[in-house]
């Protein structure tokens, strides 16, 4: 039976695990550098920045989602921006990342947000094509920017 429930402080490494086996999927596993100590505070310190649910199968966690909120100038609304969704490979295709992805719609809708917004690696067809079955539009008129590192304090400092 699958079953979805909100993270605890004690599933900090679970998602750790997860959080690295996804980088490992993606080809990125150098770039995961994050640490327990940062994502309990993250998730669980006084100021959260993140939320978490884990997917469940027969008890067994197989999956997990973390999300935090954005907003939109212009709807004036805040929206869901959707993180991570990873299921371990054993439990693909049996219902549990479709009910992880409408867990984070349900407490979008429940929180009054009016969109829900995510990312995907233009090479993962799997993910691609689950999400555009599930009503997902990919919006391929924006290009994402990032700036980081030695980039981030350069521009901090002008």
């Amino acid at each position: 039976m699958n079953r979805i429930r909100p993270a605890t402080p004690a599933d900090v490494p679970l998602i750790l695990d997860f959080i690295r086996e996804l980088a490992e999927y993606e080809k990125a596993v150098e770039q995961a550098v994050a640490t327990a100590t940062n994502l309990h505070e993250d998730l669980f310190g006084p100021k959260p920045a993140c939320e978490s649910l884990i997917g469940e199968i027969d008890g067994s966690p197989l999956g997990f989602a973390l999300f935090f909120h954005n907003y939109s100038t212009w709807i004036g609304r805040k929206g869901v921006y959707l993180e991570d969704l990873y299921v371990r490979p054993a439990a693909r295709g049996k219902g549990l990342g479709e009910l992880l992805l409408r867990s984070v719609a349900q407490i979008a809708i429940d929180r009054g947000c009016k969109r829900m917004e995510w990312n995907v690696l233009d090479w993962n067809t799997p993910a691609l094509d689950f999400y555009q079955k599930l009503g997902a539009m990919p919006l391929s008129e924006w290009t994402i920017h990032r700036v980081s590192g030695n980039a981030l304090t350069t521009l901090a400092q002008g």
